[in-house]
């Protein structure tokens, strides 16, 4: 059966995420929570369908969402999401330690 995982990082990036929209929009936020399910379930079925980002990481890949980027590796079984991130961050520096 396939699945989505959720690291320690991508978790607390969402905490964030939702933090930021609980002060601004909840109805944005709920939107974004929704769309983020909707995008980890079709990297499931297309697991190959995010952008390589191979240059930072080898088996490292990503979809856009909202200015946001979801960072995440195929697994055997599924998909782990990695980061969960703006797209105006600098990359390369949030994998450094994970290397």
């Amino acid at each position: 059966m396939s699945r989505y995982v959720i690291n320690i990082l991508a978790s607390r990036d969402l905490d964030e995420i939702a933090d930021y929209f609980a002060e601004n929009s909840l109805e944005a936020g709920e939107r974004f929570f929704r769309d983020f399910a909707r995008k980890c379930q079709q990297l499931v079925t297309f697991p190959n369908s995010g952008k390589s980002y191979a240059e930072i990481r080898p088996d490292l890949r990503g979809l856009s969402l909202e200015g946001y980027i979801i960072f995440y590796r195929v697994l055997d079984d599924g998909i782990e999401i990695l980061r969960v991130v703006s797209g105006r961050r600098n990359f390369p520096s949030l994998f450094e330690e994970s290397n």
